[in-house]
């Protein structure tokens, strides 16, 4: 999912439900939220940012790097100023519970799946994050569910169909194949078009074409003419496009 760039594939509750550890923690109040999660002293990021393509030729202050566990509350204000629509808040309304809930689907990934990378845009004058995204480097199957069971101020059979459409798209158009996913996308409204979703998805092509891997995207309307500099192809089922999203391809360059 991509804002300005948006993202998104799933699985369905009965699959969330099997999942153990850490998604099964159930915390009562919001400010308890980094508490309901095990911790673990080891270092998130196992692939080293490319530096030299880090900041912006142009003297932008934008810098990539890798986003950590103390970056979780911020990229969840990120993710909710960029995905402000109501589409978007039908599916994870902005309530104390649900920020809770991503509190515990990210630090997960972070802790748990190395090959779902987290990115951060750095704005090098404040220090605030400016963009983030999530790089899935493995297929669905290796993934295996993508969240965790919804919590209870979401709507399931919603929030399922809508990940079902999209995991869908996924498989009919890579499926079978090496294949990474930009599962998520969001620029905060400060630092749109500074070249901060650029950053971002021009990280993952370079991941894709060194290891031969087609990328995927659900992008939204405003994000596919940037996706398309980067090579993506609209290649949509108009039957079974998910909230106007595009199912869009790369093909790997080597």
């Amino acid at each position: 999912m991509s804002h300005s760039t948006n993202c998104s594939p799933i699985t369905s509750t009965k699959k969330h439900g099997s999942m153990k550890g850490p998604y099964s923690v159930q915390c009562g109040a919001a400010d308890a939220r980094i508490s309901c999660v095990p911790q673990s002293p080891r270092l998130y990021s196992t692939m080293t940012v490319n530096t030299t393509q880090s900041t912006s030729t142009s003297g932008s202050p934008l810098k990539l790097e890798h986003a950590t566990l103390e970056d979780i509350p911020e990229l969840i204000e990120v993710w909710y100023n960029a995905f402000d629509t109501p589409d978007m808040l039908a599916i994870w309304p902005n309530t104390p519970g649900v920020r809770q809930w991503w509190d515990q689907a990210n630090r997960h990934d972070m802790l748990h799946k190395p090959r779902e990378k987290y990115l951060k845009v750095v704005d090098t004058r404040n220090g605030r994050i400016a963009a983030y995204a999530k790089w899935s480097l493995e297929t669905a199957e290796e993934r295996g569910p993508r969240f965790p069971p919804w919590h209870s101020d979401m709507d399931p059979e919603r929030n399922d169909a809508f990940i079902e459409g999209l995991e869908i798209g996924r498989a009919r158009l890579v499926g079978g194949k090496k294949n990474f996913y930009l599962d998520m996308l969001g620029t905060h409204t400060d630092y749109r078009k500074m070249g901060a979703a650029r950053m971002l998805i021009g990280w993952g092509c370079q991941m894709a074409d060194q290891e031969g891997a087609f990328a995927y995207i659900d992008a939204s309307a405003e994000g596919r003419p940037v996706y398309e500099k980067f090579g993506f192809v609209d290649r949509s089922d108009s039957a079974r496009s998910a909230a106007g999203l595009a199912s869009m391809v790369r093909e790997p360059r080597n």
